[in-house]
């Protein structure tokens, strides 16, 4: 599920332009080695936190466990074992400041090459380009079809994605689409990247 956090560029005495390109020169994405494995759990931590406020009170989802922590990720091991999986460390300035994970798994039953999983950047960091920074790294990255899917309660996300998308250089055929309510409940952005 792609439980993406918001990141819009907020303007400031710059203009949002300018932070975006300021992040951009700070920002890098590089695919995470096996060694970081416990790197990423533990930003998954604070990703699953993050998300849980869009969970409604009473469901048993995003509970924490006995230990104080949420339930670890089912299906981050697979990145490193499992092709057309991908896991990715966006880090500013060297240090790390979030994750997305990629798969070549589709929510609209429509052939893809390239799902954006996960993606996550920490509360310090966003607002301010960081998030679009690393979408305008990964995306040309992997060329082909992608479909991004969020979901439908995650408002940030909503406003988020289609800008990052649009000023992706590289990024054409750009289709909106909505989840079917059974596979998926929310907007799903299928494109392609030469």
């Amino acid at each position: 599920m792609n439980r993406q956090a918001p990141d819009g560029a907020q303007p400031g005495r710059q203009g949002a332009e300018n932070l975006v390109a300021d992040a951009a020169d700070d920002v890098e994405v590089r695919t995470a080695a096996q060694s970081e494995q416990s790197l990423l759990e533990g930003l998954m931590q604070f990703y699953l936190y993050d998300f849980s406020e869009l969970e409604p009170a009473d469901s048993p989802e995003f509970e924490l466990a006995a230990n104080g922590l949420f339930k670890p990720y089912p299906y981050l091991a697979a990145y490193w074992r499992e092709p057309g999986r991908t896991p990715l460390i966006i880090r500013k300035r060297g240090l790390p400041v979030g994750f997305a994970l990629l798969h070549d798994r589709s929510h609209s039953g429509m052939p893809v090459d390239h799902n954006m999983a996960e993606f996550f950047v920490v509360r310090k960091h966003r607002r301010g380009g960081v998030a679009s920074a690393a979408v305008a790294n990964i995306l040309p990255a992997y060329p082909g079809r992608w479909e991004i899917a969020i979901v439908e309660r995650n408002a940030g996300a909503q406003a988020f994605w289609p800008k990052a998308i649009a000023a992706t250089p590289g990024v054409k055929d750009l289709h909106p689409m909505t989840g079917d309510g059974v596979e998926w409940t929310g907007p799903i952005y299928r494109f392609v990247v030469a």
